[in-house]
């Protein structure tokens, strides 16, 4: 089972609601979804029967507390909660309708299709503007040095960040300022072409202007691409995502999804409670 070959044509079109996010068939078929997904640190249990479904060129925030396993899900998403030692994952997680951790999956070649973006820009600090781009894509060896610099090009394009650089490509990336740092971040995501792109905080390090240039690169990346945020910044899951899931930590801290659903609905009508008090500022 290649997660390459995942692509589908000709997809029926039918509703599917789940967790209040209507979606079509062929919505499912290109997005993301999670069926009782449950994590653990070693014996600490951190998220409990997550069901949700990230809609294929959509923006799906995560909100909710510190702690409540926000960061924890995402890292489910591309298999990347498994890096960290004694941490696994239970449920099922499915990409274009494939379960990703289904023994047959390479979580290598799954993350070039399910790329990631972190809290603070993490250029690597020996490589150029230009290398840190393309750095996944050299270490294949499937690529000339010419078919690189297109693709570096391509990529900060579309992050974009090439009208800024293209003059100093081979300068270190950390040469750059930190909202540039993270878009170059973004543009090495982009490099692989992936189908999903997770994001988990990617403006907390940030100052104002940086951070609206990053919102508005993700207003446009969703024309593309199937989009995760993390966010603690409410005003800034409304600007951006369709899509708004609630966290919070239950019975003994295990965080669990309190509701989901379209952004609107969610910020002016919420269905628990719990959801309208954490929104208002009454806790959290």
């Amino acid at each position: 089972m290649e997660i390459s070959n995942l692509n589908r044509d000709g997809a029926a079109q039918s509703d599917h609601v789940r967790n209040g996010v209507t979606t079509t068939e062929s919505d499912q078929a290109d997005g993301v979804e999670t069926e009782h997904l449950s994590a653990w640190y070693g014996t600490r249990h951190a998220i409990r029967d997550v069901t949700m479904s990230m809609p294929a060129h959509r923006v799906t925030a995560i909100i909710g507390p510190s702690g409540c396993g926000k960061s924890t899900l995402i890292r489910c998403l591309n298999r990347m909660h498994e890096v960290v030692p004694g941490a696994r994952a239970e449920g099922r997680v499915t990409l274009q309708g494939i379960n990703v951790y289904d023994a047959s999956i390479n979580p290598v070649a799954l993350r070039r299709h399910v790329g990631m973006v972190f809290q603070r820009p993490n250029p690597f600090p020996t490589m150029s503007v230009q290398d840190n781009v393309v750095a996944s894509l050299k270490l294949t060896g499937r690529h000339s040095r010419g078919e690189l610099r297109e693709i570096a090009e391509r990529s900060l394009r579309r992050a974009a960040l090439w009208d800024e650089v293209r003059d100093h490509l081979n300068l270190p990336g950390t040469s750059l300022s930190g909202g540039q740092q993270q878009r170059l971040c973004i543009a090495r995501a982009l490099a692989a072409d992936p189908e999903v792109l997770l994001m988990d905080e990617p403006c907390s390090a940030l100052d104002p202007i940086a951070t609206l240039r990053i919102e508005e690169l993700i207003r446009t990346l969703r024309e593309e691409l199937t989009i995760v945020i993390v966010t603690h910044n409410m005003q800034q899951a409304a600007r951006v995502s369709d899509y708004t899931a609630f966290m919070l930590a239950g019975d003994g801290l295990v965080g669990e999804l309190v509701e989901m659903g379209a952004t609107s609905n969610m910020f002016t009508n919420p269905t628990d409670k719990r959801t309208e008090d954490y929104i208002t500022g009454r806790f959290g």
